[in-house]
């Protein structure tokens, strides 16, 4: 046999083993996508029942003061020098707000900075069954195509409120808390893509073949992963939870808006989506209630300017204290308890506002915790603080995982003079089970406007935002973010 017979042999062989044959995958949508997609292309024209637009119109507000407040932190700062040095040059036309600052940019950037800047900090709404923060990547999501668009207040409120009930259900179908707390995958991405695409789809109108693509264009794009937890800067992590999962959203709206097209259904069928990340999910969950239940209304809205898990400890404190005033130099020892994984994401962490034991001393000493307080990192080598920080003993209990997604908290404080006292907090301030009144959110989103746009602009923002409605081009919205 010759040289030349030999690498025709070897040649055959080897396109035989790279290019088997190819294998047909179209197929029609399935029952769920069918549904999900139908309700998704008609939401922009459905009106939303009036507690469900409240509670709507309270995760709005909370999610750009979070995005205004958070443009004075690292996060955000990094980000708007990611839309100085790079989103506004060349000759891209920029025409969308870049919150609590002088800056346009295109859609898909300005979703990006805008999103970062929303959860700069640990201030934006939290979606505890689906372990997610949808607010900090539909809200921006929904801005920046409203704005380009010139959408009404109405329209934008539909497709913000369509995009919480979306993402969430992905990431239910897939397994929920268990499925986060099981796996590497950020839950908290998955669900801000899907968000995102479905809020974004729906601010351009898209019908139901098209919301199917959209769909499709999230799932290629779902990522991140829990490595975000060494970031001490919180900026891979404002990245990860919702400038990322915005600009997806807006890019999959805007590909299949110019007419790119593909696959009718990502959740069924060989390959799809389910199998690749969680293929023990429930593709029923996509569509459960879906119409019934809203999940904004089910969105918690934080009391506290800190992460998730030190909500209910500070809350704890507080209601000790209302029932037993005491100062911080009676306190000999003070215990938290909660479950082992809500622990180890606060136990001495480096940033303020995530670090559970340097939270509580700041209670201890200033009988609340305010945003200024809550990002002072400095404060963290104060002498006074950490001799409050010594007496905190954070301890993981067993019992208590075995109640997770609800994240009850045991505080137990020992005084000096023997006392003993304890709270049990089962239903959090600002939870669905103890929701937060109008007034609160109001003072909270007030505190976090007003230092940055001053308390004018934060008044008329604010009634803007409750009037929702009669806006009749989302762009004024958008003025009022700006910094003058």
């Amino acid at each position: 046999m010759k040289r030349r017979d030999v690498l025709g042999l070897l040649t055959t062989g080897a396109i035989g083993i790279a290019l088997p044959p190819p294998r047909v995958y179209a197929q029609a949508a399935g029952p769920q996508m069918a549904a999900l997609s139908n309700y998704m292309s008609a939401a922009s024209q459905q009106s939303l029942p009036a507690d469900v637009a409240g509670n709507a119109k309270h995760h709005v507000l909370d999610t750009l003061a979070a995005m205004i407040s958070g443009s004075r932190l690292a996060p955000g700062q990094a980000a708007q020098r990611y839309i100085r040095d790079v989103a506004t040059k060349g000759d891209v036309k920029g025409d969308v707000t870049i919150a609590a600052s002088n800056l346009r940019a295109p859609p898909i950037d300005a979703a990006l900075a805008n999103g970062v800047m929303a959860h700069a900090d640990e201030t934006d709404d939290s979606h505890n069954a689906s372990r997610s923060h949808p607010g900090c990547s539909v809200v921006p999501a929904a801005l920046a195509l409203g704005e380009r668009l010139s959408v009404s207040g109405e329209h934008f409120l539909r497709a913000v409120t369509l995009g919480y009930d979306v993402g969430t259900r992905v990431v239910l179908a897939m397994g929920g808390a268990k499925f986060s707390y099981e796996n590497v995958m950020d839950t908290h991405s998955v669900a801000g893509t899907f968000g995102a695409s479905a809020a974004a789809a729906c601010t351009a109108g898209l019908d139901a073949q098209r919301m199917r693509w959209v769909l499709d264009y999230a799932a290629q794009q779902a990522s991140g992963y829990i490595v975000w937890r060494r970031d001490v800067d919180h900026i891979e992590k404002g990245f990860v939870f919702a400038g990322m999962p915005a600009r997806n959203g807006v890019t999959a709206a805007l590909l299949v808006r110019s007419g790119w097209t593909g696959i009718d259904d990502v959740f069924s069928g060989p390959d799809n989506f389910f199998l690749a990340y969680a293929p023990k999910a429930d593709p029923g969950q996509l569509t459960d209630k879906l119409g019934e239940r809203y999940e904004i209304a089910l969105t918690d809205i934080k009391k506290w300017t800190v992460g998730s898990p030190i909500q209910a400890p500070l809350d704890g404190v507080a209601a000790i204290r209302g029932k037993h005033p005491f100062r911080a130099d009676q306190v000999q020892r003070l215990k938290v308890r909660v479950a082992p994984s809500v622990a180890a994401v606060v136990d001495n962490r480096d940033n303020p506002d995530i670090s559970l034991q340097h939270m509580i001393a700041v209670m201890l000493l200033d009988k609340t915790v305010s945003f200024q307080a809550a990002h002072d990192k400095a404060r963290m080598k104060d002498e006074a603080v950490l001799r409050q920080r010594a007496k905190v003993n954070l301890v993981g209990d067993e019992d208590l995982a075995k109640l997770l997604p609800a994240r009850v908290t045991v505080v137990e404080i020992d005084l000096t003079d023997g006392t003993h006292l304890s709270e049990r907090v089962t239903d959090i301030r600002g939870t669905v089970a103890n929701p937060m009144t109008r007034a609160e959110v109001t003072d909270k989103a007030r505190s976090l406007i007003g230092p940055v746009l001053g308390r004018d602009t934060s008044e008329r923002l604010i009634e803007t935002v409750y009037a929702i409605e009669t806006v009749k081009n989302i762009r004024d919205l958008g003025q009022l973010l700006r910094r003058r």
